[in-house]
């Protein structure tokens, strides 16, 4: 249940911050919002041993994504298993910290970035350089990473019946 209100929150949070937050390129505020990539990271532990059932989620928070945010179908539903992939791989050969959680969100938003703007660029859907690309990620790290370690520290003080493993 816990996993389903990060997500609700985190897709809601991100439709709420972009309208009330510029974005333009020359006009970007430092808090970019990317919290539905932070949520697919914090909800990994309540998936221990569930890796299948995680993937799935993730990609139809993608779907999700994509219908309310991006109108391009699939993309971001194909690019949040691939974080998804990331993410265990990530969760099964490094120690489990604040530290991890800061590095792994930094790398995470990167990805994204970088993807999308390859997208962007690759099918001329905007015109885009990788200037505009290290712009827009500089601009999102800032919130995302103060959002991870938040989110981290409130699932830190739950109970240790909501979780599936631990966190430390």
């Amino acid at each position: 249940m816990i996993p389903y209100i990060i997500m609700i929150l985190s897709l809601i949070f991100d439709g709420v911050l972009s309208n009330f937050l510029p974005y333009l390129v020359g006009d970007l505020s430092w808090f970019t919002p990317c919290f539905t990539i932070v949520s697919i990271l914090i909800i990994y532990p309540f998936y221990d041993k569930e890796e299948k059932k995680y993937l799935i989620t993730v990609f139809v928070l993608g779907l999700i994504y994509d219908l309310f945010y991006t109108n391009m179908l699939f993309y971001n539903a194909v690019l949040f298993t691939g974080l998804g992939f990331l993410i265990y791989y990530f969760q099964n050969n490094v120690k489990n910290t604040s530290v991890r959680i800061l590095v792994e969100t930094i790398l995470l938003i990167t990805v994204y970035e970088v993807a999308t703007g390859i997208l962007l660029w690759g099918f001329q859907l905007v015109p885009i350089t990788f200037q505009r690309v290290f712009y827009k990620l500089s601009h999102s790290l800032v919130l995302n990473v103060l959002y991870a370690e938040i989110l981290y520290g409130i699932i830190q003080l739950l109970p240790k019946k909501y979780k599936k493993t631990s966190m430390n």
